[in-house]
């Protein structure tokens, strides 16, 4: 902390001041004793002001905030955690020494060195965390090191950043294997007269259990760590393998080098060793031993002799290689894919004979043919008919976070894609539908064009509805979130359902108690159970029963779920379940993928559930199926319970509905500006046939330019994105000469994703695709609003 600058004293300006208004005073009265006595009060009162700030210093209060910054260096110390506070400018406010040891120097998190994306990255989630207050980036790589980086505003002012940084904590083969060395099984093991230890690539222990301390030192509770390995063994002239303190007719050790990491020459190496004597009857108790020791690793491990056939694999093997209880291959190519024999084969061979080696290969296993793991060698000795060490990691769950991530990046990548598809598409319906009602204006019914130019409209308008369903699922449509019970949706809709279902169907209905609030559109989240409704009565064709739950999930069940995805919390669920034909477990992966349907050609667009998966995403919940093919499939939705009682930021305002009128005419000159051609040209024939004087340009930059040379300006219409100059932009930079022109958005993207980047008071949004009637209706409620605030503060002249 820098010292406070010394303070200049300002007695003598003071006196100084208090003389010359006493002398003006006597000028202006004429009053000697007036002026005196107002110097009199004036010395005195300076004198009370002085003697108080003798009494109560301020050095108090800059004490109190050099101790806030000591406290919560402090605090990040004793939590061990890198963290680091900065200001406004970027600058190093405080810092932990986590954070010091991390990055030298303590530089600013902007400014660490990093990959260029990564830095990009931390430098857009500090301009986020200025804005909204706080901000994350995930997975950002720091040489070794992996970090997830929280950014919160605070400070009294909000003028201060805290920056955290968490590592990602890796799972780690070696920490596996010194919980096995050190843990119940090393002690079993131990028991049984087998001795191991974990031997680093500098040749010093790292861990051993208490069979193995016992020979080496004489006693089970020895501190052996990190001590040279080389110290405790000796080798004699027939390379029989001794403990270096037993001599005379020691017994000799028989040692299995298990490398951890195959291949890798300065990797960790475990070390088992069987005393010699029990294997010197014959090579079947040497290998009875090694079984009974790999049964008790969690780890895939199995043996095969020199012909390839294997001998013995443990359970968790088994479990790697998807094998049934009580199935025992012949040979580790019947693992594998047909493809892939060939190659186990050769490696197991090539690992058999000649010298010690290991190494892995990828192959792709019968019950997974899809997706390739690696199964390690290693060339053993000694060990009777045992020639090769088999690992194969489980990795089922780990396909599946990988499966899981592939699907949500695909997912947000397909998202992003129908959200601009969906612009342009509502660019285009609207000159579409523009032009439908220009020529409907000219035609009656009966005319012989009349019936074919409503046929259009009727079309674009179910293809309007077809983009609502891609903004859906691509979570960008506008939500009306609201505070209800899950129950009360599922009762309001159940009507409707019945009817949907037919007679042959069975609806049933059961609510759980104890359901919390929770925050979602009661219109969309309707649609996402009729959604699911209607593909339950799809997958019963004979008939049957869709039952309908709610439920209370508390967070001690969500702990119980051991979900990956969904965070500890409360939940309140709903779920629709049937007992039609089921999903068949490989298309159960594809079904929320949007246009993928299962039914019939015609019968179904493939955004159904594609929608529902958008909606519920939005509503920050989460959906899960759940099926078997012949009994009937369950989809699961879980939204958070609503606790939060915070503000929420406010939509965008949709031009003021007012009692219905006819009469549409209007006066006044509008600016309209857009870029797309077809919409700029319907848009102006429809508001021109309406009364209005309308100035067009194409993009920002014109509009400003017309804005100047027009004068005066009744009302501004704009798109939101446009090449150059967006709306937003071109708005702010109108309303610095004239705050009060009214101001009309158009958009084909929704309001939702638009409300940050317009983030105006007082203007109105139209979404596209809109007709001719809207635009009319829309440009009429602006400007009559806007009149009618001019009245209301008195600024109306006319």
């Amino acid at each position: 902390m820098t010292a406070p600058a010394a303070r200049v004293p300002a007695w003598p300006l003071l006196i100084v001041v208090a003389l010359v208004s006493a002398a003006l005073l006597l000028f202006v009265v004429e009053d000697r004793a007036l002026a005196a006595g107002f110097m009199a009060v004036s010395l005195v009162s300076m004198a009370l002001v002085w003697y108080a700030r003798r009494l109560f210093p301020t050095v108090a209060a800059e004490q109190a905030v050099m101790l806030d910054w000591s406290v919560a260096r402090a605090a990040a110390h004793g939590e061990n955690v890198a963290m680091v506070v900065t200001d406004r400018a970027g600058r190093v406010v405080c810092a932990s020494d986590q954070y010091g040891e991390w990055f030298a120097d303590y530089p600013a998190p902007t400014e660490i060195k990093l990959s260029p994306r990564d830095q990009e990255r931390v430098v857009s989630a500090g301009r986020t965390a200025w804005r909204d207050g706080e901000a994350e980036v995930n997975g950002v790589a720091r040489g070794a090191l992996a970090l997830d980086i929280r950014i919160l505003r605070t400070g009294r002012s909000d003028d201060y950043l805290l920056w955290r940084f968490t590592p990602i904590q890796q799972a780690s083969v070696m920490d596996d294997y010194l919980r096995v060395i050190d843990g119940e099984s090393g002690q079993q093991l131990a028991e049984a007269g087998i001795m191991m230890a974990m031997i680093g690539p500098e040749g010093r222990i790292r861990a051993a259990n208490p069979a193995f301390l016992a020979r080496a030192t004489g006693r089970s509770d020895s501190n052996v760590i990190g001590r040279d390995f080389a110290t405790y063994m000796r080798v004699d002239e027939k390379e029989r393998i001794f403990f270096a303190r037993e001599q005379g007719h020691a017994t000799s050790v028989r040692m299995l080098q298990i490398p951890v990491r195959p291949g890798d020459s300065t990797s960790f190496t475990l070390l088992v060793m069987v005393d010699e004597s029990l294997t010197a009857v014959d090579s079947v108790s040497s290998l009875a031993y090694v079984e009974t020791l790999l049964s008790l690793l969690p780890f895939g491990l199995g043996m095969a002799d020199r012909d390839g056939r294997l001998l013995f694999f443990n359970r968790a093997f088994g479990r790697a290689a998807g094998l049934e209880s009580g199935e025992r291959p012949s040979y580790p190519g019947d693992l594998v894919i047909p493809e892939d024999q060939a190659a186990v084969a050769e490696s197991v061979r090539r690992h058999a004979v000649g010298p010690q080696m290991s190494g892995d290969i990828q192959v792709r296993l019968r019950h997974q043919a899809d997706e390739s793991v690696s199964l390690s060698l290693a060339g053993v000795r000694g060990l009777g008919e045992a020639a090769v060490l088999l690992s194969l990691k489980d990795n089922t769950e780990e396909a599946r976070l990988k499966r899981q991530v592939a699907q949500q990046t695909k997912m947000q990548a397909v998202g992003t894609l129908a959200g601009g598809v969906a612009h342009d598409f509502n660019n285009i319906l609207t000159a579409i539908i523009g032009h439908c009602d220009l020529m409907l204006m000219r035609h009656t019914p009966g005319d012989s064009d009349y019936d074919d130019i409503q046929q259009i409209k009727q079309n674009s308008n179910r293809a309007a509805a077809l983009t609502r369903q891609l903004l859906a699922f691509s979570r960008q449509q506008t939500l009306r979130p609201q505070v209800l019970q899950l129950a009360d949706v599922v009762s309001e809709v159940s009507m409707l359902l019945k009817r949907l279902l037919g007679e042959n169907m069975k609806l049933e209905v059961t609510h759980g108690r104890g359901l919390g609030a929770v925050r979602a559109d009661p219109g969309q989240l309707e649609q996402v159970i009729v959604n699911l409704v209607v593909n339950a009565r799809d997958a019963m064709p004979q008939g049957g029963t869709v039952t309908i739950r709610t439920m209370a999930v508390p967070a001690d069940k969500v702990r119980d779920m051991k979900n990956e995805i969904m965070p500890i919390g409360d939940y309140s669920m709903v779920s629709v379940g049937d007992t039609g034909v089921g999903i068949p477990p490989e298309l159960l992966g594809k079904i929320f993928e949007p246009f993928y349907t299962t039914k019939e050609v015609g019968k179904g667009t493939g955004l159904g559930l594609s929608t529902v998966y958008g909606i519920v995403k939005q509503s920050g919940g989460f959906i899960f199926a759940d099926s078997k093919v012949g009994t009937g499939t369950v989809f699961s939705i879980y939204l958070p319970v609503h606790a939060a009682v915070r503000e929420e930021a406010p939509a965008l305002s949709p031009p003021v509905r007012r009692q219905k009128v006819n009469e549409t005419w209007g006066t006044g000159t509008i600016l309209l500006v857009e870029d797309e051609d077809m919409v700029r040209t319907v848009a102006e024939r429809a508001l021109s046939r309406q009364g209005y004087t309308v100035i067009t340009a194409s993009d920002g930059e014109q509009g400003l330019a017309r804005l100047e040379s027009a004068g005066k300006v009744d009302l501004l219409i704009s798109d939101v994105m446009m090449p150059g100059m967006d709306g937003p932009t071109m708005v702010r930079a109108a309303r610095e000469k004239d705050p009060h022109i009214p101001v009309l958005f158009m958009s084909g993207y929704a309001e939702e994703q638009l409300r940050k980047s317009i983030d105006i008071d007082d203007v109105a949004f139209l979404p596209k695709p809109f007709s001719v009637t809207q635009l009319a209706e829309a440009a009429r409620d602006v400007l009559v609003s806007a009149r009618e605030a001019r009245s209301a503060d008195g600024s109306e002249v006319n």
